[in-house]
């Protein structure tokens, strides 16, 4: 009786699991509804949103503005209800512009002056500061490998200068070679801290940075670049409360000379040299939009859950300094091919007799070229419950495909050519599996009923030296606990080029990507339950 009662048993749970995970099949009438997306409805959108008039969708531009009024306008046409703010479509983001104002940015070091830009370059931070100079090494604090450059001395009021091997926005010496995430355990500020956070919570004057000497000999171009003026959006810096508009300026050569003339010394030393400094800058602010959209769904129940689908919007803009005469980043592939993608699949839902039971969110983010803006801002400030957010579909470069003749005509040094291009049957699918078996399955049983697409997913490496899983705008839904799936077909040698334009786009191969990702999108709003999330991301992808 007990060897029965236990096959039983067995049937049931395995009966139990099949049920929970019933393959993908696909009927005639749902292949139907994809056909609604075509090649000649994808290009005509395409040749729009990539069009000269747009200017490359840099952001904010007013190019990016006529792009997302032209978004609203089918959206209103086609009858889906408004998501962003105060019932628009149009979630609103405030950027802030600051420029270094060079009548009060000055450097002295024991009382000589150094000039701002040849010597010193600001990083950020304001305000005026005095103090001694300790050198710090690397700044980083990490007691689980032990590290500890500050041992012994008190940085409150000192300037700490580091020596960093390469620059992070975040922390602006990169994190030493050898330490991981997984090390990062414990409180922050206590048992680890990079140098900002060390020296905010500890009160030090400000920091100096003497940066790689590559920096030096390629001093100019860093200084025009830093010279710019710099935007963001005002709600994601972030504020810590004291110390946050600590003074950090990078050293030129000379100035960094004369700091530190022994090569040898070790952290931590008192250097003996006093500083004083001035930071300031002038700002102004300027705003823009992500645009955001429901297609409500059928079942009373399920419609509060949605999938979200979505595909940044903007491009890198127009540099007149450009050599040759093409001055415009037209950005067809990069992201034109996804936001028409996603365009297409809205108009598809439509047109569709038969509305989903989950509803359909459709985000076009803005602001991925600048550092993934419009999706980080999105999802701290969601304008929607983002916890009914079940996955989370993005589409970003789906429209070229590889010709091996080109691999013969490629031969430009510092720039990609198409040896990563994806073939005209194949795309590469990224994360699809890191958060979520199940939606894992549907995406590759989707595909595999349909169309059969070659899914590619090379770039699932954690240590993917591209660093993909990074570099676009599913990384910030991915980090709020959402799964996702990233469609992407390789970089190529119009990559940020004035070249990447329309007529170079493989249609055909955007008709069928965008075709499956709509089915696979369909699969997911009739699921019997949302994609549990069975699986913590890999530690090496959890920080950019």
């Amino acid at each position: 009786m007990k060897k029965i009662t236990s096959l039983i048993l067995s049937i049931a749970i395995f009966l139990s699991i099949t049920a929970s995970a019933q393959t993908v099949k696909l009927t005639p009438a749902e292949k139907k509804l994809a056909e609604a997306i075509t090649a000649a409805q994808i290009k005509n959108y395409l040749y729009f949103v990539a069009s000269d008039a747009m200017g490359g969708r840099d952001t904010p531009s007013q190019g990016l503005d006529v792009t997302a009024e032209f978004l609203k306008m089918n959206l209103e046409k086609w009858g889906f209800k408004p998501a962003g703010d105060n019932g628009t479509f149009f979630q609103k983001i405030t950027l802030r512009r600051e420029s270094v104002d060079p009548g009060k940015t000055w450097l002295k070091m024991d009382g000589k002056s150094f000039a701002l830009g040849d010597d010193f370059l600001r990083l950020r931070g304001n305000g005026t500061a005095a103090g001694e100079v300790v050198f710090v090494g690397d700044g980083w604090l990490v007691k689980s490998k032990g590290l500890n450059p500050y041992q012994g001395i008190d940085v409150k009021g000192k300037f700490l200068l580091i020596s960093a091997k390469g620059l992070s926005q975040a922390t602006i010496a990169p994190r030493p070679a050898g330490v991981t995430p997984a090390d990062l355990s414990g409180t922050k500020g206590v048992d680890w801290a990079d140098p900002v956070e060390y020296a905010r919570q500890n009160q030090a004057a400000g920091i100096l940075v003497i940066p790689p000497e590559q920096f030096f000999a390629n001093w100019a171009q860093i200084k025009n670049f830093l010279g710019r003026s710099a935007m963001y959006p005002e709600k994601l810096r972030s504020n810590p409360g004291p110390g946050s508009e600590l003074p950090i300026i990078m050293l030129g050569q000379s100035a960094a000379s004369a700091l530190l003339t022994d090569n040898s010394l070790k952290a931590p030393a008192a250097l003996g040299k006093q500083l004083e400094i001035s930071l300031s800058t002038k700002a102004d602010t300027a705003t823009t939009q992500n645009v955001v959209a429901l297609w409500e769904g059928s079942d009373p129940v399920l419609k509060q859950e949605m999938v979200a689908i979505g595909a940044h919007y903007d491009h890198v803009g127009t540099n007149p300094n450009a050599p040759g005469e093409d001055k415009i980043w037209n950005g067809a592939d990069d992201d034109g091919s996804g936001t028409v993608a996603v365009l297409s699949i809205a108009e598809a839902l439509a047109k569709a007799k038969i509305r989903p039971k989950r509803s359909v969110l459709f985000v076009w983010h803005c602001g991925e070229e600048k550092g993934l803006w419009g999706s980080e801002y999105f999802n701290k400030y969601p304008t929607v419950d983002i916890k009914n957010v079940i996955a989370q579909l993005n589409i970003d470069m789906i429209g070229r495909s590889l010709d091996p003749a080109k691999l013969i005509k490629c031969d430009m040094p510092n720039r990609p050519c198409n040896e990563e291009l994806s073939g005209p049957n194949e795309i590469y699918v990224i994360g699809k599996d890191m958060m979520s078996s199940e939606l894992g399955r549907i995406v590759d049983q989707t595909n595999q009923a349909y169309l059969n697409l070659k899914y590619n997913t090379r770039y699932d490496d954690p240590n993917d030296k591209n660093r993909f899983f990074f570099r676009s705008d599913h990384f910030n839904y991915a980090q709020n606990g959402i799964p996702i799936a990233f469609w992407f077909d390789g970089v190529h040698e119009d990559y940020h080029q004035p070249s990447d334009s329309p007529d170079k786009i493989d249609y055909a191969k955007m008709e069928k990507v965008t075709r499956t990702i709509f089915l696979t999108l369909w699969e997911l709003t009739n699921v019997a339950s949302r994609p549990k999330v069975d699986k913590q991301l890999p530690p090496e992808l959890t920080q950019r």
